[in-house]
């Protein structure tokens, strides 16, 4: 017999996460809203756009939104230049929409989490504006980094360090002093050991807590506080920021005060709000240090992200994890996709070892089919998982954009990021016709390849082998399922070589990540496959890169 999407009916599930603690189990699904829904016509998305798709996401079953920023900006960074923290950009809007996304969510049983963007501000923010104008020696330059050049005539930057997005990470204003920043010229970096940026911090977080948000995405939450003195690299090698070596410009121990200082602040709410870090750093046992109990909640999994689609990997990577999140008390996090990288569709399509940004589509037939079997696993492990617009359509990276129509900042720069994440924001579509498929009545900021139509939400809302339906059933059934969700363990089963098995208490899980088909002793009753299975006397035929989930309840 062949099996697919099995049908699971609603049971109650007492081994879930207390009310109390929803995020330890929690499937979070990230907005990007200028790619998201326009509802205006203008080619950009907006917060009434994403306001109005909110029945779309609680009907997929997710339990929160991430929106990544929506703040008043110049835009030199897709918004994470940040002019005005307490305004919306009125690209996407105003307060009062942010407002009305906010309490319809909540009427939906959704929850919010906005990004926050501590690292640095837009050079159009207030301060970095007055520090520029009232030269050296103003008050306000403490605030970021000045210093003066080294050289004859100060003409040197101030150290050997790199932009994340190529060059120096050093811009000279007129008056010969240089700035910090760690990303874009246009991006320049606070000195968090400066008071009053810790001050407007705290407030900027009771701003939108008393708006009713649930929670924050802090961005770059590893680059706060720099090495005293900002020393040279000297002989490291930029690529070493993914390596063993702490950088002295990221994951530095004084940045933990700041966050059990913001976690005193997100205390005094009811409601269990939550912060979730953006934290790039060099292991997962390093990771563990963001959410200790009384920092942040949850960290991004970067490891798990960037492991290929190899069983041993994957394995190791899955151990790791649970035990450096053990210790804390912290829920593990999976995540497969976000706005800064190929989209798993397309990396998966593509051979091992090309990392995160991938210029090429690979097989397609491939990438999707690894791409769900992949996320089954995701969805089977223990703790709170992260899914990408777009990712529930089976959507590749579009790789084909021409030069002219591209945005992101790191594409103009020379070395640093490949600067190709343009691909994974293109506009998701909702509709076979029209001239987005259904993003907006006038068309969308990046073009649309002419396949969008039938990966839309329109084209896959009821076909039974769509990849939207099987995120669908898959959410249904972690929804439903006691042994789903939060925990800190799997029992690993003997499985062949290329194939993960693990039970968690009667829910059984086997992805086959091999090129071969192999046949396993049935566990149970089928729940969810990825991909056909066969079954026939006690056994199961699972078909290359293809996951099963079985209860033996």
């Amino acid at each position: 017999m062949s099996q697919q999407h099995s049908a699971l009916a609603p049971a109650p599930n007492h081994a879930k996460a207390k009310r109390g603690d929803w995020w330890r189990d929690a499937v979070i699904y990230q907005v990007y809203p200028r790619s998201f829904a326009d509802s205006n016509g203008d080619g950009m998305g907006d917060l009434e756009g994403v306001r109005s798709r909110l029945p779309y996401l609680r009907d997929l079953g997710v339990d929160a939104v991430w929106l990544s920023p929506f703040y008043a900006s110049p835009q030199a960074d897709a918004g994470y230049d940040v002019a005005d923290y307490r305004a919306v950009d009125p690209m996407f809007g105003n307060l009062l929409d942010a407002d009305a996304l906010i309490r319809d969510a909540h009427e939906l049983g959704l929850r919010i989490i906005v990004d926050l963007v501590p690292n640095h501000s837009s050079d159009q923010h207030e301060w970095f504006k007055r520090a520029v104008a009232e030269g050296p020696g103003s008050p306000l330059r403490d605030r970021y980094h000045f210093r003066p050049g080294k050289g004859k005539n100060g003409e040197l930057p101030p150290n050997d360090w790199e932009s994340i997005f190529g060059g120096p990470a050093w811009t000279r204003v007129a008056d010969g002093e240089w700035y910090l920043h760690l990303f874009a010229p246009e991006q320049p970096d606070f000195n968090w050991e400066h008071p009053a940026v810790g001050d407007e911090f705290r407030s900027i977080l009771r701003f939108w807590l008393d708006m009713g948000v649930d929670g924050f995405r802090i961005d770059v939450a590893h680059g706060l506080v720099k090495a005293e003195g900002l020393p040279d690299l000297g002989s490291h090698d930029q690529l070493k920021l993914l390596g063993n070596d702490v950088m002295p410009f990221f994951d530095q121990d004084g940045v933990h005060a700041v966050y059990r200082q913001w976690r005193t602040v997100l205390d005094e709410y009811a409601g269990e709000r939550i912060f979730v870090a953006e934290a790039w750093t060099p292991t997962v046992e390093r990771t563990a240090n963001y959410v200790r109990p009384d920092e942040l909640h949850q960290a991004f999994n970067f490891q798990y992200l960037s492991t290929e689609w190899e069983a041993e990997e994957l394995r190791k990577v899955v151990d790791r994890t649970l035990d450096a999140m053990r210790p804390v008390g912290a829920p593990a996090t999976w995540v497969l996709s976000n706005h800064d990288v190929t989209r798993h569709a397309t990396r998966f399509a593509n051979p091992p070892g090309l990392g995160t940004q991938i210029r090429t589509a690979g097989d397609r037939e491939l990438g999707l089919r690894r791409a769900r079997a992949a996320t089954l696993l995701m969805l089977a492990l223990p703790g709170s998982a992260y899914v990408y617009q777009g990712e529930e359509l089976g959507l590749p990276d579009v790789v084909d954009l021409p030069d002219e129509v591209r945005q992101d900042p790191a594409y103009f720069r020379g070395e640093g990021q490949d600067g190709f994440r343009d691909g994974c924001r293109v506009p998701i579509p909702w509709t076979r016709e029209g001239s987005s498929y259904g993003f907006g009545s006038g068309g969308s900021w990046l073009p649309q390849p002419a396949s969008w139509g039938e990966l839309s939400v329109e084209a896959q809302t009821g076909v039974a082998d769509s990849t939207l339906e099987l995120y669908r059933a898959a959410l249904a059934a972690r929804r439903a399922h006691p042994d789903l969700g939060a925990g800190d363990e799997v029992e690993w089963l003997r499985a062949p070589e290329g194939v993960l098995a693990f039970r968690r208490g009667d829910f059984v899980c086997v992805a086959n990540t091999t090129g071969e088909s192999v046949t396993l002793p049935a566990h149970g009753r089928v729940l969810l496959t990825s991909g056909e299975i066969t079954e026939a006397d006690g056994e199961t035929k699972v078909p290359s890169d293809t996951t099963v989930w079985w209860t033996t309840a």
